[in-house]
């Protein structure tokens, strides 16, 4: 019974995992073709807002449904989850109502804030997201806490797409001369609530189905007020506790939506040009995002080993494996980090049309490295539940961000708010890195490991350069179509050449390589 209920955790792992990534790369490959028609001033506009949205879509997708899930499995009898879900679900109607009316009524405050008057309709548009968030999340939890995955992986796609799809369209709209640049924002914000309604539906589907589902959700007779008091503290401490955590990225940018453009006016621009730097500035989000998926993407196939080693107390099992995921998130998070940084000239012309914000990205992108790393360490510490550094460190992220921020805009343009955003991390790591337990702090430093992974990088660092120069010699020609094919090219090559390095110096042990998607091939090809 106990290996049925493992395998069926693992197997919801793999589900969720899966359509975490197409949800990531669909979240990270829209903006281009966005960007592509609106312009800078088109994509400033949207990225100003966008914050609120995510951090909506952070509590609907990471924190509550993972505190929910947890109180599901907790409860033995149906009546005490039946309460305890109408309870959850009451106290998240309250918080979500009192952000609905916060955005919808101070939208002028905060546009003004964001110092562009006009950002109010956006603001109010995407305040009704966080209307939807209590049922997406109390839905969602629920069948995480019968270890049933496919309804939130099913859902999470459904309603990405057809949020990609009104927001590609307002795009189009507006590339037609439809409609101005804020009303086109005003419909692409209204696209997360459409999303979110259209995933409570697929879940009220999966609800109906499921016999058990439906006592589940029923209301119950009676709740004791003390039921009341000791959810809500949980619900605090727990749930939204990981959902700032899992915010972090997004609570940096929203940090940048207030205070980027005004450094910038500050800095002296005109607010159509400091509209047009902030727009570059915020190329840099998907590229980060991206460069995410590769960084922690190898290493979450781990997670739920991790977890279920702890829980069994298997102690040189869990260091074993804790150093693998930080082993690997450093091996493909530092690849994916110095290809776009050696790269970025030609995705930027690929991606965005022209190469402007160049330097300004590359050190954004430093950003993927650090962000991988504190992904890994925060799985670690959560499994051991030390919960309280995770927020500490976030906190001690922001305050560095939020202080730095303008007056680094303002000195240094939007290079400055690189520079913090990457500053910001590094203090994030080092908290959690305080924290995490003696022996795995040495993972890193380990000689050997570090050397060979430097030379690694080195290579293909040097390869793709040398591809780059001598394709820019041999073939002077130049466009967007050049940039990509020397984009690819340079991919290539760096995807070889860090291979044969990482098998070359044996970086990764073979139980690392056997642990990841199509590792066993590559070993067996390897020892050929």
């Amino acid at each position: 019974m106990q290996n049925e209920r493992m395998k069926k955790m693992v197997n919801g792992a793999i589900v969720l995992s899966a359509a975490s990534f197409v949800t990531k790369l669909l979240s990270a490959l829209y903006k281009v073709p966005f960007q592509n028609l609106t312009g800078d001033e088109g994509f400033y506009v949207y990225q100003q807002v966008y914050p609120l949205y995510g951090i909506a879509a952070a509590l609907a997708l990471n924190g509550l449904p993972v505190f929910v899930s947890k109180l599901t499995a907790e409860l033995p009898s149906y009546e005490e989850q039946k309460a305890a879900l109408k309870t959850v679900l009451q106290l998240l109607s309250v918080v979500a109502v009192g952000a609905w009316a916060a955005c919808w009524f101070g939208a002028p405050a905060i546009a003004g804030w964001m110092g562009d008057n006009a950002l109010a309709p956006l603001i109010r548009s995407v305040s009704f997201t966080f209307l939807v968030v209590p049922f997406l999340a109390v839905m969602r939890g629920y069948f995480q806490g019968r270890l049933d995955m496919m309804p939130t992986g099913i859902s999470q796609v459904g309603e990405q797409v057809v949020r990609v799809g009104i927001i590609l369209f307002a795009a189009f709209w507006f590339a037609q001369g439809g409609a101005s640049v804020y009303q086109m924002g005003t419909l692409a914000m209204s696209a997360s609530w459409i999303a979110g309604v259209t995933g409570v539906l697929v879940l009220s589907v999966y609800a109906r189905k499921d016999a058990a589902a439906k006592k589940q959700l029923l209301p119950a007779a009676s709740i004791e007020k003390a039921s009341y008091r000791t959810l809500a503290f949980r619900l605090v401490t727990e749930g939204l506790a990981i959902s700032a955590f899992s915010s972090l990225l997004i609570l940096l940018q929203l940090i940048d939506s207030f205070t980027v453009y005004n450094g910038l006016l500050d800095r002296g621009l005109s607010a159509a040009s400091a509209m047009v730097e902030k727009g570059v500035y915020d190329r840099g989000q998907p590229l980060v995002q991206l460069g995410m998926v590769i960084g922690t993407g190898f290493a979450s196939s781990l997670l739920p080993l991790l977890s279920q080693q702890r829980t069994e107390k298997r102690t040189v099992g869990f260091h074993r494996t804790a150093s693998s995921v930080l082993r690997i998130t450093t091996v493909f998070a530092s690849a994916a980090t110095v290809g776009l940084i050696v790269l970025m000239p030609q995705f930027n012309q690929t991606l965005f049309s022209d190469a402007a914000g160049t330097a300004v990205l590359r050190v954004y992108v430093a950003g993927i490295f650090v962000a991988s790393l504190i992904g890994a360490y925060n799985a670690i510490l959560q499994s051991v539940n030390r919960q309280k550094t995770a927020l500490a460190g976030l906190a001690a992220g922001l305050i560095v961000k939020v202080v730095l921020n303008r007056a680094a805009v303002a000195y240094f343009g939007t290079i400055g708010a690189s520079l913090t955003t990457v500053a910001a991390l590094l203090v994030v790591l080092v908290v959690l890195w305080v924290r995490v337990p003696g022996r795995l702090k040495q993972v890193l430093f380990d000689g050997p490991f570090a050397v060979k992974l430097m030379l690694s990088l080195l290579g293909m660092g040097t390869a793709v350069s040398t591809v780059v120069w001598l394709a820019g010699r041999v073939f002077p020609f130049e466009g967007r179509g050049a940039a990509l094919l020397l984009a690819l090219a340079g991919v290539a090559v760096g995807a070889c050449v860090f291979l044969f390095f990482l098998l070359g110096t044996r970086v990764l042990t073979i139980r690392e390589w056997l642990s990841l998607p199509f590792g066993r091939k590559i070993v067996k090809r390897s020892l050929k």
